[in-house]
């Protein structure tokens, strides 16, 4: 005899997802208040895979425990002929830089980023130019009406012809769909707005996130069709739901930018099919995103002469080098603890370089604020911005601009010693490309000559600062780095 199925409450947080079997206050895992919600769970639902694996052998969804591939026989690992994918190019440069060269036939993406950012903008753009080469493409929506996606196309100026489209929620019609349209490429937008009717939870939670990805995977990954998610993210900027997602996909893109400035950069964090940390960088415009071909142009755009504290760093993101204004503020604080605030830059990191400063250049900044901005939004996280970042607080605590025609790179070292940094030679010509006469590298990343451009390798932090403002700088009437 057939036992009744139970009941069970779980609290879910409306915020990340988190799931949890009593109520709090505040969410173990994005720390807000107030967000728990209840939740009534069928017992029956935990067994789920178990009921599904039973349908698995009449049913063309392939709901059951099969792998991802498609597959579950044993095969010898050296027969299988191995071979790239050919990779899809729509015409959309930056976006397939940050895929690592293109569209990947039968891949999973998701992109996250801020609400209004511009997903659903790129990813429509990018759907129009798909359907132009020939390719058949769905739309799933379940977050706007059909009217309200075709005012954005209209508002875009690009053409809809065969790009199909549905407004829903429901994952079970969602497939049916997709087995009558049999796209090439599927659009979920988002992954949070959708649930299964096997399971009770509200749509969001993290059993049907998770539920939901992974049934569309299974499909992607059997039948070869590429499928793009949409995730929200949370307040502190990660993808809202089970950490799992970023597990199940191919490739994790983020949308990065102020929603009130023009500019947006695509990050990659994870790509199985190219590099990681390759960005892509967009412009907002009234006819939708566009791709900017020269970014250290973008970056530097307004940077002025003779500024104190503004100094140019080489960066490298992925394979492509970047130039990036790097900003420093230091005044006399008021406060018993000095305040130490970055924007783009590794907080922690800074307060490391302070104390080297200190240490090998003689130059505290106990009683100092300090301010550090990486301008145009870029999020820096490579050590070669070390040597850059201490020149800019050495430039604004002396009050001792730097050229714009100057740019640093450079890892320091506890001991004050500059260390080279990969790709140090690629990293040299972007900038003599630019139009920089002047660069200061570590000494083992020193090139040969280039007509115009003088590079100067230096060994140690002092004798950078030497190199740089000459024999002596005074801050507050004190010798910051005194002759020998």
């Amino acid at each position: 005899m057939a036992s009744k199925s139970k009941t069970k409450t779980a609290w879910v947080c409306s915020e990340c997802g988190y799931d949890a079997p009593k109520w709090f206050g505040q969410c173990p895992s994005c720390k807000a208040y107030n967000t728990m919600k209840e939740f009534r769970i069928e017992a029956e639902s935990t067994n789920r895979f178990a009921r599904a694996e039973s349908k698995s052998a009449s049913s063309t969804a392939g709901r059951g425990r099969a792998s991802l591939a498609g597959t579950s026989d044993i095969v010898d690992l050296s027969e299988i002929e191995a071979k790239e994918s050919p990779r899809i190019l729509i015409g959309f440069a930056e976006l397939e830089r940050a895929l690592g060269g293109g569209f990947v036939p039968g891949s999973v993406v998701l992109i996250g980023g801020d609400p209004g950012i511009g997903k659903s903008t790129l990813l429509l753009q990018s759907m129009c130019k798909m359907v132009a080469l020939g390719q058949v493409c769905l739309y799933a929506s379940g977050e706007e009406s059909p009217t309200q996606v075709a005012l954005r196309a209209q508002r875009l100026e690009v053409s809809t012809n065969g790009l199909k489209f549905i407004s829903e929620i429901q994952l079970e019609k969602i497939e049916a769909v997709i087995d009558d349209v049999s796209p090439q490429w599927v659009v979920i937008d988002s992954i949070q707005t959708l649930f299964s009717e096997e399971l009770s939870a509200a749509p969001g939670s993290v059993s049907q996130v998770k539920e939901c990805a992974a049934r569309l995977t299974r499909i992607a990954k059997r039948k070869g069709i590429g499928v793009i998610f949409v995730g929200h993210v949370t307040k502190e900027g990660a993808m809202a739901g089970p950490r799992v997602l970023e597990h199940m996909v191919d490739t994790v893109l983020y949308f990065e930018g102020d929603p009130e400035s023009n500019y947006r950069i695509l990050r990659a964090c994870k790509n199985r099919f190219g590099s990681v940390n390759e960005i892509g960088v967009f412009g907002m415009t009234d006819k939708g995103l566009r791709g900017v071909r020269n970014p250290s142009a973008l970056f530097l755009a307004e940077r002025r002469e003779g500024v104190p504290g503004s100094v140019t760093f080489i960066n490298l993101e992925g394979t492509r080098p970047i130039l990036i204004e790097i900003q420093a503020l230091v005044d006399k604080s008021m406060l018993p603890n000095p305040k130490r605030l970055t924007v783009g830059t590794d907080g922690q990191r800074l307060t490391m370089l302070l104390a080297i400063l200190h240490r090998h250049v003689n130059l505290p900044t106990y009683d100092q604020d300090v301010f550090l901005n990486a301008v145009g939004g870029i999020k820096i996280t490579e050590t070669a911005s070390d040597l850059a970042v201490l020149t800019a607080i050495v430039s604004s605590m002396c009050n001792r601009p730097v050229s714009s025609k100057t740019a640093i790179f450079g890892e320091v070292g506890l001991g004050g010693e500059i260390r080279p940094v990969a790709r140090g030679q690629e990293r040299i010509r972007e900038a003599a490309k630019l139009g920089f006469s002047r660069l200061i590298v570590p000494l083992k990343n020193k090139a040969q000559d280039i007509p115009g451009v003088e590079i100067v390798g230096v060994d140690n932090l002092k004798e950078a600062m030497r190199i740089i403002f000459g024999s002596t700088a005074r801050r507050h009437d004190e010798e910051v780095y005194p002759e020998e």
